[in-house]
Parts: structure tokens; C-alpha cells; sequence
């Protein structure tokens, strides 16, 4: 479903990639993790389309990704991936449902349709009681059971998490990456998670580490 080949990356001639290589089945849960600056960040935003490599490959559900231009790669991204990070970024002048809607909508899709997919994540994620409140309304757990649902609007072949439960506390970090294996189960969601949290990485399918640039 993922395959990425010999992915090399470097900034200002400081070598942070060096050849990574990696496969990630349909339905599976990945975590990377590794300490600061042995480019985990990195890998995954390349993978996810938001940074170039210098060199190797890349393909997602049958997509060859250097094959595509910018325009391509943009409309890829906005179908094909969901992205979590542990800032939320959501906007803080839209309700949850309307932050939720936002990449639907930049699909293209009716805002009808949108609200009710839309609508039904979060209820599924249990906001049922609070689509029309704002972020400054909702906890941090709430806030980023928000981001989780936006990221799976456009039904996403996989979803990339970023330190997700970087800034929640135990139990809400628990909960989230329990929700991540109920979201597997119910939509065959494909994750791939960086962590810093090993604890919370084991219970992944397969937790890999990295250092100094690879996987070993």
C-alpha cells in the first residue's frame, strides 16, 4: 500500500535521511519513533507529500508520487492523506464542524454532504454534543478528536500522525491511540505514527526506530 525506496534528504549539507527504505500494508498501524533529530519528522513528510526528497521513490495505493506535478500532487494529498499533528491547527473562528468540513469542501464536495460525513465522524468520535463549539471551547483531547476527524473526511488511504498525543495528558494520549485501533478495525484506516512515546508505540503493529538518518 506504501512503499518508499532509498529516500535521501539533506538541509544545508547536513545528511538527515540516508536512504530509508520501508513498506506499510492496507490496515496497518505503524509507529516510527527515535529521539530529536533522527528524522522521523522528516521521513514522515515526505511520505506524506509535504516535502520533497532529494532522492528515492515513493508510492501510495498504486500512485507513483515523483511521477506527478504540483497540482497533482496537491489534489493526491487532499484525497488520498490524512494528516495529524500535535499542534491541531484548527481554526479557531470555525465550530468543530466546520473545521472538520474544510477539506471536503476544498474537494469540491457539496457543503450538505459534507456536513453529514462530517457530522457523523465526530458523533462517531463522541462530539456529538459539541459540533458548534469552537476550539477555545473544546479540551485538548476534544480539540484533537476534532483534527482526527478532519483527517479522515475525504476517507484517506492512510493518515500520518505527527506527536499526536504530544500535548495531551496519559490517559487522553491512551484514549487517542486506542481510538486510532477502533478506527482500524471499522474503516480498515491505514496509521503511520511518530512517537516519542514508546509505551504508547508498542501497541502498534510494528514500531520502528530511527537513528541518525535510517531505520534500524
Amino acid at each position: 500500500m506504501i512503499s518508499v525506496k532509498n529516500i535521501v534528504k539533506n538541509y544545508e549539507g547536513l545528511a538527515v535521511l540516508k536512504g530509508v527504505s520501508l513498506d506499510i500494508k492496507k490496515g496497518e498501524i505503524v509507529s516510527i519513533v527515535g529521539s530529536s533529530g533522527a528524522g522521523k519528522s522528516t521521513l514522515l513528510q515526505i511520505i506524506g507529500t509535504l516535502t520533497q526528497a532529494d532522492s528515492g521513490s515513493i508510492e501510495i495505493n498504486n500512485k507513483v508520487i515523483h511521477h506527478l506535478n504540483q497540482t497533482q500532487i496537491a489534489s493526491f494529498r487532499n484525497q488520498e492523506i490524512g494528516f495529524i499533528f500535535q499542534a491541531h491547527h484548527l481554526l479557531p473562528e470555525f465550530t468543530a464542524l466546520e473545521n472538520v468540513c474544510l477539506p471536503s469542501w476544498i474537494k469540491g464536495t457539496s457543503k450538505k454532504e459534507a456536513q453529514k460525513k462530517a457530522t457523523e465522524l465526530l458523533c462517531t468520535l463522541g462530539l456529538a454534543e459539541r459540533l458548534h463549539h469552537k476550539p477555545m471551547e473544546l479540551s485538548g483531547g476534544e480539540q484533537q478528536r476534532v483534527a482526527v476527524a478532519r483527517a479522515l473526511i475525504n476517507n484517506p488511504s492512510v493518515v500520518f500522525a505527527d506527536e499526536p498525543s504530544g500535548n495531551l495528558d496519559t490517559m487522553a494520549a491512551k484514549l487517542l491511540h486506542e481510538l486510532f485501533f477502533k478506527l482500524r478495525e471499522e474503516l480498515n484506516q491505514t496509521f503511520v505514527i511518530v512517537t516519542h512515546n514508546r509505551e504508547l508505540a508498542k501497541m502498534s503493529d510494528r514500531m520502528l526506530e530511527m537513528k541518525d538518518g535510517v531505520i534500524i
